[in-house]
């Protein structure tokens, strides 16, 4: 029988449940288990497609085309095991097929009510991944807090399947804080007994408590939380902060939390977990020998989360490369022309990163041009990618009025354009080019000496494309065409000739980098960084000593 694991959160948001189930996910992966993990998100959206990333971080897109929670890229990094729409849902998707149910007469006229129907539809979900008996253990993420109404009915949920399927089939751990008072130097249990009195209150005594700390957690705080919580002293878990995400799982390891999930669940602990792989990232990520400073030009940098897949990829690339990789956020509608030595010129290397709509735009087109003829790597993704085609077509072509037509609607040179099959559709939400796809890699190109595989498949979510009226002029003048997805002859990636290294892709690699596998592109553009810094540092050596 398959076991399930629920995770909640309590006291604060943002405290990382998400981290807390992969690092768990990935101890029991270790000890032979199969496992999986879903997020559960109270919120009406259907998904977060159409959410603003300043307010949600980035959509995470799976194999399948699911726009998903950024917290599943956490969960396929950890585990190296790829996520679909299955892993994902929202209140909005719950209601969404239990209205549609309705309107189909499945409940034969009965009044429609949270209970059973929308706690029978939740229930269905969680339980969905298990039908196959590919996994052993289920983890559900709940997102938000206990106590937050939009989440009653998954809280509720838990406490039927809870029963349903009996203790030693299904657990609760609960996340929760333990602030520190710095005037009375004294760490503080009351919001977590308070946390823990609000699940009691609908029926449900959680089994383990994580307890995010600045602080280690003493044995009298300990017993203390067993004692007013109702758990066992062993069930009472320290997550400090870390140093690194990475080092999470070594933590929970430390404090014996997958040990104490299996003796509950009934199952054995006897195969110490195989480790040998995460420790020795680790350890090249805290010993680097090298180091780089890579510019990251976006429209959404004042919030990490909004490229958190991209600066994940980087540190994957750079353990790879046994190098620290520095990243300098630049917000794109602050570049110009007078800054751009400033911003840019230092760096070894410059990503811009994706971005829907006109904001920002000419600073990333202008910032490229730069960029390009100053031999700095370049790495475009997504709307990154058009944007060195825009650049290329205006300043090497002459077409100055070059544009994509989601920015300028009527320009002549429409070098990017929207898609055929997207142009009848008006709805929002799951509606883009979405999920994995083909891409043909051309010889001699430095996608293939990257990928070393001429067949590749990558996640895209997008409406516009190259536009291929303009390939062949972009070919003669040195930008070609070295991926393309030949089914439907769409351009995937540019390069340029004659540079150190620039490549554009209309897909998102970083999706796809995760710590067993970093993403080939990233790790050959933090070599190319890395060249290009012993490049300058003998470059300028060379000029010392000609001074001299």
């Amino acid at each position: 029988m398959t076991k399930y694991i629920f995770v909640t959160g309590g006291v604060s948001s943002s405290l990382g449940k998400g981290i807390v189930a992969a690092s768990l996910a990935k101890l029991l992966q270790a000890r032979g288990y199969r496992v999986t993990i879903q997020k559960f998100d109270p919120y009406i959206n259907v998904d977060p497609g159409t959410l603003n990333p300043y307010e949600h971080g980035e959509c995470y897109v799976t194999d399948d085309g699911a726009e998903t929670d950024l917290d599943l890229g956490h969960y396929e990094r950890f585990l190296n095991i790829p996520t679909s729409q299955a892993n994902n849902v929202t209140t909005g998707k719950i209601y969404q097929t239990v209205i549609n149910h309705e309107r189909e007469g499945v409940f034969l006229g009965k009044t429609v009510q949270v209970i059973p129907h929308i706690t029978n539809e939740i229930k269905r979900r969680i339980t969905a991944l298990s039908v196959t008996g590919e996994y052993d253990i289920i983890i559900t993420e709940i997102g938000g807090t206990v106590g937050d109404i939009e989440g009653l009915p998954f809280i509720e949920s838990i406490r039927q399947l809870k029963w349903e399927k009996g203790n030693q089939n299904a657990l609760v751990i609960h996340l929760t804080l333990i602030p520190y008072l710095s005037a009375a130097k004294e760490l503080k249990t009351k919001p977590t007994q308070h946390s823990v009195k609000d699940l009691l209150e609908v029926g449900i005594q959680p089994d383990i408590l994580v307890c995010r700390t600045e602080h280690p957690l003493n044995m009298d705080i300990r017993r203390k939380l067993a004692l007013f919580c109702n758990v066992t002293v062993n069930s009472v878990i320290e997550a400090r902060d870390a140093d690194s995400i990475y080092s999470v799982p070594i933590e929970m390891l430390r404090e014996q939390l997958d040990k104490t999930v299996l003796e509950k669940l009934g199952l054995s602990a006897e195969v110490e977990p195989d480790l040998k792989k995460w420790i020795g990232f680790l350890n090249k990520l805290k010993n680097p020998k090298h180091e780089v400073t890579i510019g990251l030009v976006g429209k959404y940098v004042e919030l990490q989360d909004a490229y958190k897949s991209i600066h994940e990829a980087f540190i994957h690339a750079g353990v790879s490369n046994e190098c620290k990789v520095r990243v300098e956020t630049i917000h794109s509608e602050y570049l110009t022309e007078e800054n751009f030595k400033e911003k840019l010129g230092h760096l070894d290397g410059v990503l811009v990163a994706p971005g829907f709509g006109g904001r920002g735009i000419e600073g990333k087109i202008a910032s490229i041009k730069y960029i390009r003829e100053s031999k700095i790597p370049f790495f475009g993704i997504c709307f990154g990618m058009q944007c060195a085609v825009i650049e290329f077509a205006r300043n090497v072509l002459g077409l100055k009025d070059a544009h994509t037509t989601e920015v300028s609607s009527d320009t002549k040179n429409p070098v990017i354009h929207m898609m055929e099959d997207q142009r009848n559709v008006n709805t929002k939400g799951g509606t883009m080019r979405l999920g994995a796809f083909d891409c043909d890699l051309s010889d001699d190109s430095i996608a293939l000496k990257s990928y070393k595989h001429k067949h590749i498949q990558e996640r895209h979510r997008h409406r516009y494309e190259f536009n291929n009226e303009y390939r062949n002029q972009l070919e003669d003048a040195g930008l070609i065409a070295t991926g393309v997805n030949t089914k439907r002859n769409l351009v995937e990636i540019v390069e340029l000739k004659n540079h150190p290294y620039f490549i554009g892709v209309q897909f998102h690699p970083e999706l796809k980098s995760t710590v067993e596998n970093p993403h080939p592109l990233f790790v050959s553009f933090i070599e190319a960084a890395l060249k290009q810094k012993e490049h300058k540092k003998n470059t300028q050596l060379q000029h010392e000593n000609f001074s001299l």
